[in-house]
């Protein structure tokens, strides 16, 4: 009679309990999957970190290391030439780049859009390095001596990074000590380095900054070991 019209039999207990059933295991399966893609994420990233540490070590290294070579010498000091301050750029930029693809491969799949989030990275970088060279040309105008504005401009990229190395030494309240330690080590090269005028500083950033910034890639992965 119920097909003949038209109508349906509402469901009884045991389908509502299956139905139940079914969408809490299926929320329980999508929790698992999620938490399986982060701790994939999580293992990728770790396996993948001593390329990002080499990667900034040897932009630290020869971007430091130009500038330092351009300014030897000089009398007065009128800072480092602009090709120099265009090869750091570039190579802070691929840096960039290849950070954000390192990091997008490991994440690829927890969720999100990869390509607005390396886009982000990217473009966080270059602003905060634009916005430095602007800062450095106010306190110029504004007085300082040049020598002042570069001594601020090769110590504040140490300085930043240290910063969020250490701020980020403790995820989930479980201390990093291979983070806390680059990142207290950043901190005294920016603090250190600055002492020696802005020759010395540029030579101690890119050889103690990039040096242990290339320390870390080979030591980091035996400290997680052990």
């Amino acid at each position: 009679m119920n097909e003949e019209t038209g109508t349906r039999n509402p469901p009884g207990p045991d389908e509502e309990a299956d139905a139940q059933g079914a969408a809490v295991m299926d929320t329980q399966g999508a929790a698992v999957i999620m938490q399986q893609a982060r701790e994939r994420a999580g293992r990728e990233l770790r396996v993948r970190r001593p390329v990002l540490f080499v990667t900034w070590g040897l932009v630290l290294l020869i971007g430091y290391g130009a500038m330092w070579l351009s300014v030897r010498g000089q009398r007065p000091y009128t800072g480092p030439a602009w090709e120099t301050l265009l090869l750091a750029f570039l190579l802070v930029l691929a840096a960039a780049t290849i950070t954000a693809q390192v990091v997008d491969w490991a994440a690829s799949g927890v969720g999100g859009r990869s390509e607005v989030r390396r886009g982000i990275f990217v473009l966080a970088l270059i602003s905060g390095f634009a916005a430095l060279e602007i800062e450095k040309s106010a306190m110029v105008h504004a007085g300082a001596s040049t020598r002042v504005a570069a001594m601020l401009g090769a110590a504040a990229p140490m300085l930043a990074a240290g910063l969020v190395f250490v701020a980020t030494s403790a995820p989930a309240g479980r201390l990093n000590w291979p983070r806390l330690a680059l990142g207290g080590w950043l901190l005294a090269v920016a603090v250190g380095g600055i002492w020696g005028g802005p020759v010395t500083n540029l030579a101690v950033c890119a050889l103690a900054g990039g040096g242990g910034v290339l320390a870390m890639a080979a030591i980091e992965p035996r400290l997680r070991r052990s």
